[in-house]
């Protein structure tokens, strides 16, 4: 059974920085699909960035445009870690995020029914 587990939220003020961490229980592919998903009150679940491994040291990574340059994704498949460093935090970025995982390789990286498994989120919070 796969389980992911998100820690690193919190509030910070716009410009400051968070590194969120999803812990996985259980076995995922490195080549499979691995996204973070943000959900902000009143609005859809929304892909902010993804990742698989290509090989061993080589990862291809995905990111929505409005975090392209302040956000990246990365993984560490010895401790079967994926992380997401934020910087230039804005309000707009204040929302839910959500780590998944797929349990195949088939789909696009920001369709939430490509992922079958899902964290139960943390709370990002960047004021004015």
């Amino acid at each position: 059974q796969v389980q992911l587990v998100e820690s690193g939220g919190g509030s910070v003020q716009a410009g400051g920085s968070l590194r969120l961490s999803c812990a996985t229980s259980g076995y995922i592919r490195s080549s499979n699909y691995r996204g973070w998903f943000r959900q902000a009150p009143g609005k859809e679940r929304e892909a902010v960035a993804g990742i698989y491994n290509i090989y061993d040291g080589a990862s291809s990574s995905f990111y929505a445009d409005s975090v392209k340059g302040r956000f990246t994704i990365s993984q560490e498949n010895g401790k079967n870690m994926v992380y997401l460093n934020m910087n230039s935090l804005k309000p707009e970025d204040t929302a839910m995020y959500y780590c998944a995982a797929a349990d195949q390789t088939l789909g696009r990286w920001y369709e939430p029914r490509t992922y079958q498994y899902w964290g139960q989120g943390t709370q990002v919070t960047v004021s004015a």
